[in-house]
């Protein structure tokens, strides 16, 4: 029986099993290596790098389009909205390929619209227009289809291709009801919320508030500069960006507090093809409404004031005063400033305009030729007046008004005292020996024995003024005196900003300085001394005034008294502020205020003792000397409550023309307020008519 034994492997057998262990063992471990490097490489691209990536991609793909916020108002003291915006709603739509689509011409390498492209555009041009005629209001806006394509803007001459077109505001009820319910037939279209600015038709200081006009207009200002600067930054808040149509400040207290007024804009983050055009709206921020603006302008005084400088116009110009009319005063400029707070009640520049006339989709040259010349504000700048034509301004010489600081400037210097008396002969003469100037008094009159100082203000001697001041200040200082002068002037808030914080305010027009470079330094104090050299504006002389009254403190004027939210919360208030501090005696201070009782037959039965001075200014316009009225005062005198300074240009001696306007002030606040604490309105019905009596007595 034979022996079953096993037969041993080829060698070859073995060697290839091994061999392909190996290789799997391989083949496991770099797929496991592979694994690892795609999770670590995947995490890297999560956590390190994603957030990066998706910056560039955002910034690459999206874009950020403004939504307008709904401005806030500018209201009175009494909370009348003097500015204010309502709500409308308005069309727009999104531009998408099938209306934009441009073929290149092989010839000429231009490119224009396709065909196609250009009949959808005006086919949505059609149903647009033909529902706005169905759906509108009959007597409103009537848009034609031209005009519809001009705001599609084809061919982006305006807008980027992704930004939204405005069709039309002010949609009725039926508008929006109808293109809310059919929004799927009309590709890239939207009903936006936004807001329309009006002005208060009663014309209430309207310089002062200002007006608005779209951002794209606005570039000549620096806020807007700078915003737009800002905008092109990659990490700008989009809340920040201005829409190009979106209506702004643009003068007045519109500009001054456009960021509060304003509030924030919301945005839509648009996802946009290679071509720019949107896509997609992938994110919506909600804007905020903006602050509202509580002024200090009472609209009864405010329109009171602006009332009684046109009536005093109309009056000098059908009147005789200094033996003739005065048919070239055609504009006035008032500012009424409590004492004790720095509010400004009233500031009235006229003739004034309807402000309504910025809102309209455009201005007309006629509207603006009646306007140019009177749409600044002519109480804190020069460029108010004019109309006349004689090269004056809305700032004039302060003439007799500039006196009280006079002999103020004499006491401190030590060139008189309170007791110091003076023999006014009518004229006096300074200058070189043999080559003398005389300046004589108003009309030539000598006014005789002066007990003292204050008598010199109650008669307004302008040799007084001369010989005791002006020359003893050029004596004193010589080349040095200019500036003495000058240093004294801006103390008293003339040549300096007031802090009212208004745009464009004027800081007076300097003349003493340019006298002593082609005149002579005496001269120009000599002038100075009786308010021939220094021209100011309404707001300064009421501001100088308040000063006075505060017998030294210079505050600031305060034209708003709080900002608030929508929710009328305060946002911020403001309060008393003393800008400096004049240290004078305080005899000099009663030595100056008891002169001031200038002789005005339009206070004649006034019931309050008050503080006055009037003044009349010279300007040569056309070849001829003429005179401006100029009147500063405040009341009570021993408890000051109101200061108030009137600019008549060209209207004649300031007690016939300044004067009148500043009674119907002081009558209509102590209407309103009370100058001694008890408004008068609030009296019994015959005392409040008596009261309302006595406001009526003009001249």
């Amino acid at each position: 029986m034979g022996v079953f034994r096993k037969q041993a492997s080829p060698p070859d057998e073995k060697n290839s099993k091994s061999s392909l262990g190996l290789r799997l063992n391989v083949f496991f471990f770099s797929t496991f290596v592979i694994f690892c490097v795609i999770i670590i490489r995947l995490a890297v691209i999560q956590f390190v790098e994603g957030p990066m990536l998706t910056e560039v991609e955002t910034s690459r793909d999206t874009k950020s389009v403004p939504l307008a916020s709904i401005r806030g108002s500018i209201l009175a003291a009494e909370g009348e909205k003097l500015a204010y915006s309502s709500s409308v709603q308005s069309l727009y739509v999104t531009l998408t390929q099938e209306y934009t689509a441009k073929a290149v011409d092989k010839e000429t390498g231009i490119s224009a619209l396709k065909p196609e492209s250009r009949a959808n555009a005006y086919a949505l041009a059609n149903r647009l227009v033909a529902k706005f005629g169905e759906y509108g209001d009959p007597n409103g806006e009537k848009l034609t289809v031209n005009e519809v394509i001009s705001s599609l803007d084809l061919y982006f001459k305006k807008s980027s291709g992704y930004m939204a077109r405005k069709i039309k505001t002010g949609l009725t009820a039926k508008e929006i009801a109808y293109f809310m319910e059919h929004k799927s037939e009309f590709p890239g279209l939207e009903i936006v919320e936004e807001g329309v600015r009006h002005y208060d038709k009663d014309t209430v200081a309207v310089q002062t508030v200002g007006y608005i006009k779209p951002f794209r207009s606005s570039n000549t200002l620096n806020i807007y500069k700078n915003i737009q600067n800002a905008m092109k930054k990659l990490d700008a808040d989009p809340g920040l960006n201005y829409k190009d149509d979106e209506f702004v400040g643009f003068d007045g207290l519109e500009l001054q507090y456009q960021r509060e007024l304003r509030g924030k804009n919301g945005y839509q983050v648009i996802s946009v093809n290679p071509q720019n055009m949107a896509e997609k709206v992938e994110k919506v921020v909600p804007p905020e409404k903006g602050n509202d603006i509580w002024t200090t302008i009472n609209k009864n005084i405010q329109l009171k004031t602006e009332q009684a400088i046109m009536e005093q116009i109309r009056w000098l110009h059908s009147n005789t005063v200094q033996g003739r009319t005065h048919p070239d005063a055609v504009t006035g400029y008032a500012v009424a400033m409590e004492v004790d707070t720095g509010n400004i009640v009233a500031m009235a520049s006229m003739p004034d305009y309807d402000t309504n006339v910025w809102t309209s989709p455009k201005l007309d040259a006629e509207v603006w030729n009646k306007i140019m010349t009177n749409y600044q504000n002519g109480t804190i700048t020069p460029f108010s007046s004019g109309i006349s034509g004689h090269e004056f301004s809305s700032s004039v010489f302060l003439g007799s008004t500039i006196k009280p600081l006079t002999v103020l400037i004499g006491l401190q210097e030590g060139f008189i005292t309170t007791r110091s008396s003076y023999s006014d002969t009518g004229s006096t003469k300074f200058g070189k020996a043999g080559h003398e100037t005389t300046v004589k008094n108003s009309g030539g009159h000598a006014y005789g024995y002066f007990n003292s100082p204050a008598d010199a203000i109650e008669k307004s001697s302008n040799v007084f003024m001369i010989d005791k001041v002006g020359k003893k200040l050029y004596e004193k200082y010589r080349a040095e005196g200019v500036n003495v002068w000058d240093r004294y002037m801006k103390e008293f808030g003339l040549g300096v900003a007031t802090g009212v914080g208004l745009p464009n305010e004027y800081k007076g027009f300097l003349n003493y300085f340019k006298e002593a470079e082609r005149g002579s330094v005496q001269s120009a104090l000599v002038y100075a001394s009786f308010g021939q050299q220094g021209s100011y504006t309404a707001l300064q002389l009421a501001q100088y005034t308040s000063t006075i009254a505060n017998q030294g403190e210079r505050i600031k004027p305060q034209l708003v008294s709080k900002i608030t939210d929508s929710s009328n919360n305060v946002v911020k208030s403001f309060e008393r502020e003393v800008l400096n501090k004049v240290d004078f005696d305080k005899a000099y201070w009663r030595e100056v205020i008891s002169g001031m009782k200038s002789k005005v037959s339009s206070f004649d039965d006034f019931p309050y003792d008050f503080a006055r001075k009037t003044g009349t200014s010279q300007q040569v316009g056309k070849g001829q000397i003429r005179d401006n009225g100029v009147f500063i005062a405040f009341a009570p005198r021993n408890n000051p409550k109101l200061a108030v300074a009137v600019v008549i240009p060209e209207g004649g001696f300031g007690s016939n023309s300044a004067a009148p306007v500043a009674r119907k002030i002081f009558d209509a606040y102590d209407w309103e307020y009370g100058l001694d604490g008890v408004p008068k309105k609030s009296l019994k019905p015959e005392n409040a008519a008596g009261a309302d009596n006595t406001a009526a007595t003009n001249n």
